[in-house]
């Protein structure tokens, strides 16, 4: 039982693997490309017919036959092809539709076009006004196979009626927006081919170009209808078009049309078989490769055009040129928001708000001047150009945020630097008014050439109160720093001129200086009073010369001199009486009277 489980599992996955591999082995044979949708408003792909494609590595044309249904449009193209009805598409002898959607014969011909080698392919379309559909699916039809070809065939039999010049209103309008992009060297796409194909026996003496001439001429519209009026509009239009379009007469093959599949070309009117050939000649003369934005395309790249191109018919209601052109401008637009991005990407954040701008104003110019120079269409190329501006606003927003967030950075950290740096400068050993405003000037400078961008002026703000704070902080304890440091340094005079150096004249001076800072101030001068004085200030005058200068910081040297100083002493103490006696200090503690030595009294 289990063994005719696994036989069965493995039965079903082979079926699945054989069917998911599956080619075409015959392509000499009609395949759809695009098919119906169930409701017969949309059209959807078929994979037969784009695998028939998908193979060509060269360059590929395609000829599209449009019309009304059971017009002979798969007979034309059977002709076209030199194909027997049995053999080629199928044609149709009831009052439906025999072609649904899009077919195209499966092996391309290979024709040499300029020295480039071209498969051209040719497609059968489903009729117009057939019995179950709406206008919008024609729309569509008509829509598609205007794109895609490179020359599209206008299969009208008998006469050419106002039905027929409206539903041009679509390749007028596509024509309108891509033909103007042709004529220069760069080709970004070229419409197609437009071959006015009258199917009639006798033109009362007309030529078919006078005939379409007459009928594209502008109709009087007294009564101001509308729908005259497009159709004029359209009449104007194909009349502008002229060099991209021409017409062709082709008699009927035999009176007994139901029986055509069944005659030979002997059977055929020679008049027709001798028209027939020359339709071929033309059709040859004006085919041309498929270009899209400047490349032609290969079978991959045509079924990727093709999937593109139904997205957008798809969209919407109807069928619109415009978005066709968004489709076509879609990577020229992101190309052009790529350069944009590139040139913002490059700029040196933080950087000034008018900066920014400014920068942003030459990018956004530069990324505008190269979609003009690349986009497709006219009118509607414009909806592209306002989504590019929209999607560059939005990248310079992003732009916008990142300067603000790399300017509060900086300016953090400079702010907080200058902060440290007040911070140092209030506890310094030797307090030094000059040193204090030297290191707030440098900061202030600091700040002010390096930090930029929108954050600035919230941070000037910022650190011109905590300096000035800092300043008066300095200022609060500077007095009073300066006083205990010129006691203590009086105090330690007196002991080294005592003590160390034994110089009457240096203790004399210390005490003098202690007993002044100590007593008389505190006596005849207030707190408030005493730093107000002439006096104060020239002691002030003279520890800040001595204490700092662009040459020398005591502040940083203090303790290396110091020690400098403590070793020379300690050198001279030791061996400099060694050296010269006792006679080389002053003899106000050594004196000698009368050959004895007295000890100094206190």
């Amino acid at each position: 039982m289990e063994i005719s489980y696994w036989i069965f599992v493995f039965s079903i996955l082979l079926v699945f693997w054989v069917s998911g591999s599956s080619s075409i082995d015959n392509f000499h044979q009609p395949f759809p490309i695009v098919e119906p949708d169930p409701g017969h408003t949309k059209l959807r792909l078929s994979r037969e017919g784009l695998e028939a494609i998908s193979r060509i590595t060269t360059p590929i044309s395609a000829v599209a036959v449009i019309g009304p249904y059971r017009s002979g449009k798969s007979f034309l193209l059977n002709q076209l092809l030199s194909l027997s009805c049995d053999e080629g598409f199928g044609v149709g002898h009831m009052r439906d539709t025999k072609t649904k959607g899009i077919w195209v014969w499966g092996t391309p011909l290979e024709v040499d076009i300029d020295g480039v080698r071209t498969s051209v392919f040719y497609l059968d379309t489903e009729g117009f006004e057939s019995v179950g559909k709406s206008n919008v699916y024609d729309d569509r039809i008509f829509a598609l196979a205007t794109v895609m070809s490179s020359v599209l065939i206008y299969n009208l039999p008998e006469t050419i009626r106002e039905a027929d010049i409206s539903r041009l209103s679509f390749a007028v309008e596509l024509a309108e927006e891509f033909y103007g992009r042709v004529k220069g060297q760069d080709i970004a796409f070229e419409p197609a081919k437009l071959l006015w194909l009258i199917q009639r026996d006798f033109l009362q003496g007309k030529s078919v170009k006078e005939m379409v001439d007459e009928a594209l001429r502008h109709v009087p519209n007294s009564d101001g209808d509308k729908n005259i009026d497009q159709v004029n509009q359209i009449r104007d239009s194909l009349a502008v078009m002229g060099d991209n379009s021409t017409a062709f007469s082709l008699p009927q093959p035999h009176l007994m049309r139901t029986k055509l599949c069944d005659l030979k070309d002997d059977d055929l009117d020679p008049m027709y078989v001798k028209k027939r050939g020359q339709l071929k000649e033309l059709v040859a003369s004006i085919i041309r490769p498929k270009i899209v934005q400047g490349k032609y395309l290969n079978g991959k790249e045509f079924v990727s055009f093709l999937e593109q191109i139904l997205d957008a018919l798809n969209k919407g209601e109807i069928p619109s040129t415009g978005s066709l052109v968004e489709v076509f401008n879609k990577g020229i637009l992101e190309r052009c928001l790529k350069l944009y991005s590139e040139r913002m990407g490059k700029l040196r954040l933080p950087m000034p708000e008018q900066s920014l701008q400014d920068a942003h104003e030459r990018s956004r110019e530069e990324a505008m001047k190269a979609f003009e120079e690349q986009h497709f269409g006219r009118h509607h190329a414009k909806k592209s150009a306002d989504q590019l501006d929209e999607e560059m606003k939005e990248v310079f927003k992003n732009v916008i945020m990142t300067n603000e967030y790399q300017s509060t950075r900086l300016c953090e950290a400079l702010y907080t630097q200058c902060e440290d740096r007040m911070d140092q400068l209030q506890v310094l050993r030797l307090p030094t008014m000059a040193k204090f405003d030297a290191g707030l000037q440098q900061c202030n400078q600091s700040f002010e050439q390096e930090c930029v961008g929108p954050s600035k002026a919230n941070y000037e703000q910022r650190i011109m109160k905590m300096l000035g704070k800092s300043r008066s902080l300095f200022i609060k304890e500077y007095n009073q720093r300066l006083f205990n440091w010129l006691v203590a340094f009086s105090l330690v005079m007196v002991v080294i001129g005592r003590f160390i150096i034994k110089f009457i004249l240096v203790e004399m001076a210390a005490w003098i200086l202690f007993i002044f800072l100590e007593t008389y101030t505190r006596m005849f001068w207030s707190a408030e009073s005493l730093y107000y004085n002439p006096v104060w200030h020239f002691i002030v005058s003279a520890w800040e010369t001595i204490v700092y200068s662009p040459i020398l910081d005591l502040d940083r040297w203090a303790i290396p001199i110091a020690c400098m100083a403590a070793l020379g002493i300690l050198y001279c103490r030791c061996y400099g009486r060694r050296k010269h006696g006792s006679q080389w200090l002053l003899p106000l503690y050594n004196h000698q009277k009368g050959g004895s030595n007295r000890p100094r009294s206190d």
